[in-house]
């Protein structure tokens, strides 16, 4: 997986490609513990991820813990199979998803 980092003061986005599963969730999970105090949002943007796993799953819940209110974490470009992963295990409902 290849992980694309844009920064600003108050905003990080992380632009994954490839397939965030067991080999490559410590991955995302090491650059959201980089995340600061000081960043309010992140973005998550699958437009070029494959496929998620479990691990990724984690990794996903983790961020959106880390980033609870007042912060942002949104998730955008979830292609169809993904959407239908974060749908039946319910995180569908705890995350905020555009695209």
């Amino acid at each position: 997986m290849i992980i694309t980092k844009n920064q600003t003061a108050e905003k990080i986005s992380l632009a994954l490609k490839g397939r965030l599963g067991n080999t490559t969730a410590a991955q995302l999970e090491n650059e959201i513990l980089l995340v600061g105090e000081t960043v309010s949002f992140l973005e998550l943007n699958f437009d070029e991820l494959e496929y998620i796993s479990s691990a990724g799953l984690r990794v996903i819940l983790s961020a959106q813990k880390k980033m609870s209110p007042p912060r942002t974490l949104l998730i955008t470009g979830v292609n169809e199979t993904i959407m239908e992963v974060f749908e039946i295990t319910g995180f569908a409902d705890i995350l905020t998803i555009e695209g």
